[in-house]
This record gives C-alpha cells, sequence and structure tokens, in this order.
C-alpha cells in the first residue's frame, strides 16, 4: 500500500519536529553543565584570587587609599630569609619524592604480581600504621630522633615524610601494576630477559602515569606538612615555608600583605610542577603494548 505525498509530508514534519526539540535539550544540558562548571572553577579559584590581589595590596595612603605594588614581595625577600626557607622545603620535598617513588614502585611489584600470607599481612600492616594519625607518633619519634642526632635537621624531617608517604604509594604503585597485563612480562621472559629486566623493561616502562601520581602525592605530603616541622625543627636556619609563615603572625596583631605574599610563594612551585608534569601523564599507557 502506497503512502500518499500528505502523509509522508506530515511524518517528515512530526520528525523534524523532534529532532529539533532533541537538540534543544541537548543544548539546554551542554549550557547547564558549562555554567554549573563554571560556577565550581569560580568558587575554587576565589581563595587563590583574594590571595593573589591582598598580596599585591600595601598600607593606606593619606587619603585612606589603599596603593596596589609589590612592596610585600620586596618586604620578604628582604627582610626575611624566605630564600633559606624555600630552599630547605625544595631539598626535603625532592628528597620525599625521590626516595618514595623508589621505595613504593619496587614494594608495589610483589604486592601486585604475588599472592600469599606474607604479602598480605605487609598490605595489612600498612593499612593499619597509615590510618593511624600522625600526631601518635610524633613525641617517641622526637625521643628517638634526639638521642640519635636527627632531631632539627633536614634529614629527619625526610625520613619521617618518607615514612608517612610510603605506605600510599605503595598502595598506588600495585594498583597500576595490577593494570598491565602479565602477559606482557610472559613474553619478554621468552624472549630471554630475567624477571627483573621484564619488570624494568616492561612493567615500568608502562607505569609512567602511576608513577608520576605517586610523585606528585609524595611532594604534597612534605610540602605542606607544618606538624612535623614544627615539632622537629628548632633552628631557624631549617625552617621551612609553613614555618615561616607561621613567623609572620604577631600575637596581637598580623600584616597580611607579607603573609599573602609568603603564600604565592609556596603556591607556585606546586604550580608549575603540575603544569609540567600534566602532559605526562598520557605517556606510558599500555594501549597497543600487547601488539
Amino acid at each position: 500500500m502506497k503512502t500518499s505525498p500528505s502523509a509522508r509530508s506530515v511524518t517528515g514534519t512530526r520528525d523534524r519536529d523532534r529532532l529539533v526539540r532533541k537538540q534543544r535539550r541537548e543544548a539546554v544540558s551542554r549550557w547547564g553543565k558549562t555554567l554549573v562548571m563554571a560556577m565550581v572553577t569560580l568558587i575554587v579559584l576565589t581563595p587563590i584570587i583574594l590571595i593573589l590581589v591582598l598580596s599585591l595590596r600595601s598600607g593606606q595612603t593619606a587619603s585612606g587609599v589603599y596603593s596596589w605594588n609589590f612592596s610585600n614581595y620586596v618586604e620578604i625577600f628582604t627582610k626575611t630569609p624566605v630564600m633559606v626557607y624555600l630552599g630547605n622545603t625544595l631539598v626535603v620535598t625532592f628528597g620525599t619524592t625521590i626516595f618514595a617513588v623508589i621505595i613504593g614502585a619496587l614494594a608495589g611489584y610483589p604486592m601486585s604480581r604475588l599472592r600469599n600470607r606474607f604479602i598480605a599481612g605487609y598490605t595489612l600492616s600498612l593499612f593499619v600504621v597509615q590510618s593511624l594519625p600522625v600526631i601518635v607518633f610524633v613525641i617517641p619519634l622526637f625521643v628517638v630522633f634526639a638521642n640519635v642526632g636527627l632531631a632539627d635537621t633536614l634529614s629527619g624531617v625526610a625520613i619521617i615524610f618518607i615514612a608517612g608517604s610510603m605506605a600510599v604509594t605503595c598502595w598506588m604503585m600495585a594498583s597500576y601494576y595490577d593494570s598491565i597485563p602479565v602477559e606482557l612480562e610472559e613474553a619478554a621472559w621468552v624472549d630471554g630477559a630475567s624477571m627483573w629486566g621484564g619488570f624494568i623493561r616492561v612493567v615500568l616502562r608502562n607505569s609512567y602515569p602511576g608513577i608520576l601520581s605517586a610523585a606528585i602525592f609524595s611532594f604534597l605530603v612534605a610540602w605542606n606538612d607544618y606538624l612535623i616541622a614544627t615539632v622537629f625543627l628548632r633552628t631557624q636556619s631549617n625552617f621551612t615555608l609553613p614555618i615561616g609563615l607561621q613567623t609572620f603572625f604577631q600575637q596581637n596583631a598580623t600584616d597580611w600583605g607579607p603573609v599573602m605574599a609568603m603564600s604565592v610563594v609556596m603556591l607556585l612551585p606546586p604550580v608549575i610542577v603540575f603544569a609540567v608534569l600534566n602532559r605526562f601523564f598520557s605517556i606510558g599507557g599500555i594501549g597497543g603494548a600487547i601488539k
């Protein structure tokens, strides 16, 4: 039975109407998602914007108007040992990151590939230790470190940071190793590689995103710490940036301009690290590796 031209015209009109309504709904959905993301981004960036603005605002002039310049930055770099604080923080942070990633990369491999009671007990012990609050260990560790000469030293603080971040880096690396097929290592073994050679040439070469994630976590743990550094570091020449920032707070008043300028100095290195390493997260994936 043939369809009349009028019926086909009506059907075509209905299809076009449905298509137009669908496109409108999709457009509204896209705009709604964009608006929500814009609001979330604004909320997240508002504190950072305020820090930048306040760091550029100096004291009031005779007319009662604030002046805008870099005097706060000049003050912290000329009147306080900010570069010493920054150097100490970089030494502790990069030392922590390097050792924590190496230990996590090596310890995560047996946690991923071996299944026995010893590995299960080791994994459980990491979980138990990591679940305990840091404040529980501070005083006993300080007593032990004072007896062995590691109190008030950057190396002693770095050791604590490494121990504190090691459990999580082990879990992160083990979880990433789980995503790498064992067949890749077996193929390397068939070609004559040893177990160590298969780990280095196959597993690690495909684990760059996991390694970078563990490194960033360790970096932030050491960079942002205040409690451990406050307890263990007593000499100003050993202070890190969080302790240096605390020295700007006086008992009766606080000059917020230098405080915000110091906060900007603390913000810049993590931002630079994220900006530089962000493009490497797509490197080292296992797509196509089996082929």
